[in-house]
């Protein structure tokens, strides 16, 4: 409702009219004159009521202002939204207000108006910045992150149902759009009042100023937090440079896919130290190297990894591990998983959609490429046609549909980790006369939200999966475990003590002279988890039976047993497929592939 007209009658500025700067006269002012005619109702009103006319008058302004201070102080990363932050002077917001008192009126207020819907758009951006930073512990990428959105609101029918899904999506749009309206308005309220009261506004906006340059020349601080802030313009700045990166990132992704040292190596010289064995890569969703290194984890994590290497031990098996380094964090599994096996660092969705696109060698293709593997998959995650499954070489794939699993969904998760073990045991792995299979496995059960998890039972009782849905009730509710980040970091402890023990006891139970395991987690978790730690590293083992398969990766000097040690090597993991062909091609080949 506008609580200031402009008089349509001509008025002398000096007998209280439109100031010289075109400002309008406030209703209830005694000099504002006569209520104009077509106005009289609502002049009625607010004569008859002038206090509450006042105190709507006066709150409406306090809430432009605030929301506008609100807008300018508000950080972009979770850990720096508190009290402190709202307690600084923005340069920003300073400079604008200097900018609108010096403006003649036809262009103020096209300015403000203008200003108030990019401070709008600024705070929408810190808003997701600050989604991403629990997430994925980075900033929203306005080129290559669009596509993520789409795979959010996925995620969140999934997990709490298409309900959950349109009401997600309906708050985000109201919450978008209201922020433009009311930063738009509230931009404007404010230049109005400054107008109005110009002489007060302008010694305000040099005070302001020159306390701004002294705090920043003293280097005045709120329990830590600096007192004079440029953070906007620091935003937008990164804002720029990542936009300019993003666009540059697609020619020098085509440069570094097109150099792959095995391209021209002969099928018959690929991998043969492996000819005969069963090699299975397994991912272990968000087994970061928090779960190891993390005090609260450290022992019970700990404790489980030790127990399954002296199990495997005890079966014959010996183990090596090390640490590998992500290109993600928190999420986006499916960036770690082809970076694994493409040797490539996809760190972004854009280089995703490049390399699926392309003809790059996986290390599952390559393995195909010999002809002496069948390459399957065991996705479980997989809910939906995944058509990138043809680029990775695979000859069968079982997602969540065709793994005979009638139980209940875990949250996210859609079929347990030992299920999916066995389920494998039964549809490929089990088989009489069989060839030797390669097989990517994916293990879910360790994927946020981490609430409810299954637990082990014995293998025989497995069945089609039913009997999980007693072990389902007797689970906690994800809605109770996330008010509490300590109960959040207990429940992702124990879906990682979940998924190695499903996958130590199948090795124990079905593995033999020819098993050959590579398992790895594939990003750290989201930072609730981690406490904040920007850390990518994973853990990364290798088992196997044959010591000649573990001779070949005597150089690597990774830890005995299942658990690295904290000084264990460090690669990238986009260098591990071309080390790993190298380890387990003729000796003397390919030296040059072994890359840092």
């Amino acid at each position: 409702m506008p609580l200031f007209i402009r008089s349509r009658q001509p008025q002398d500025a000096g007998a209280g009219g439109a100031d010289p700067d075109g400002a309008p006269a406030a209703v209830g002012d005694t000099a504002a004159g006569t209520p104009v005619p077509g106005h009289r109702g609502r002049f009625g009103l607010l004569r008859r009521w002038p206090r509450a006319a006042r105190g709507v008058t006066v709150g409406t302004t306090v809430l432009a202002g605030a929301l506008v201070l609100f807008a300018l102080l508000l950080p972009n990363r979770p850990e720096r939204v508190h009290a402190a932050a709202f307690l600084r002077l923005p340069a920003e917001g300073i400079l604008v207000a200097a900018l609108l008192l010096a403006l003649p009126p036809r262009f103020r207020r096209i300015t403000a108006g203008v200003s108030g819907a990019f401070l709008g758009l600024l705070t929408v951006l810190k808003l997701v910045d600050i989604g991403f930073y629990q997430v994925l512990a980075r900033p929203f990428d306005l080129v290559l992150d669009w596509i993520l959105l789409d795979d959010a609101a996925d995620f969140v029918r999934e997990s709490f149902g298409r309900g959950g899904q349109v009401l997600a999506v309906a708050g985000a749009v109201v919450l978008f759009l209201g922020l433009l309206v009311l930063m738009t308005l509230a931009a404007l309220r404010l230049t109005d009042l400054m107008v109005r009261h110009r002489p007060a506004a302008v010694r305000t906006t040099l005070v302001l100023g020159v306390a701004w340059i002294t705090c920043v020349t003293l280097g005045v601080q709120i329990t830590g937090t600096p007192v004079a802030t440029r953070a906007n313009a620091d935003i937008l700045g990164n804002r720029v440079d990542q936009v300019r990166a993003g666009l540059r990132d697609a020619r020098v992704f085509e440069r570094q896919s097109a150099v792959d040292a095995f391209a021209k190596t002969p099928p018959d010289r690929l991998l043969t130290a492996l000819r005969g064995k069963d090699v299975l890569f397994t991912f272990i969703e968000s087994y970061g190297r928090v779960a190891i290194d993390d005090p609260a984890m450290a022992g019970p994590v700990g404790a489980a990894l030790e127990d399954g290497t002296r199990r495997l031990r005890d079966a014959g098996f010996a183990s090596r591990s090390g640490w590998l380094k992500s290109p993600v964090t928190g999420a986006g599994s499916w960036l770690a998983h082809s970076t694994l096996l493409s040797g490539l660092w996809i760190g972004n969705q854009q280089r995703y959609r490049s390399l699926t696109t392309s003809d790059r060698m996986t290390l599952t293709r390559y393995f195909r490429r010999t002809g002496d593997w069948r390459t399957v998959g065991i996705v479980p995650g997989v809910r939906r046609a995944w058509p990138e499954g043809k680029f990775f070489g695979l000859d069968h794939i079982y997602d969540s549909e065709h793994l005979g699993y009638h139980g209940p969904y875990f949250s996210w998760t859609p079929v347990p980790d030992q299920f999916s073990l066995e389920a494998f045991e039964r549809l490929e792995h089990g088989k009489k006369d069989r060839e030797p299979i390669m097989a990517e496995i994916i293990l879910a059960s360790s994927h946020n939200p981490w609430s409810p998890i299954a637990r082990m039972i014995d293998w025989d009782d497995l069945g089609d999966g039913s009997v999980f849905h007693g072990i389902k009730k007797q689970g906690t509710d994800p809605k109770e475990v996330w008010r509490d980040p300590e109960r959040v970091r207990t429940e992702y402890r124990r879906a990682i003590e979940y998924s190695l023990r499903s996958l130590t006891e199948w090795v124990e139970r079905y593995g033999d002279e020819d098993t050959v395991l590579v398992f790895l987690g594939d990003h750290q978790p989201v930072p609730t988890v981690t406490g904040g730690n920007a850390g990518k590293d994973v853990p990364v083992s290798i088992v196997a039976k044959d010591p000649a398969v573990l001779d070949r990766v005597a150089g690597w000097d990774w830890t005995d047993g299942l658990e690295p040690a904290p000084d264990a090597p460090r690669w990238r993991m986009d260098a591990f497929r071309d080390r790993f062909m190298t380890a387990f091609g003729p000796r003397g080949e390919g030296a040059a592939a072994q890359a840092p």
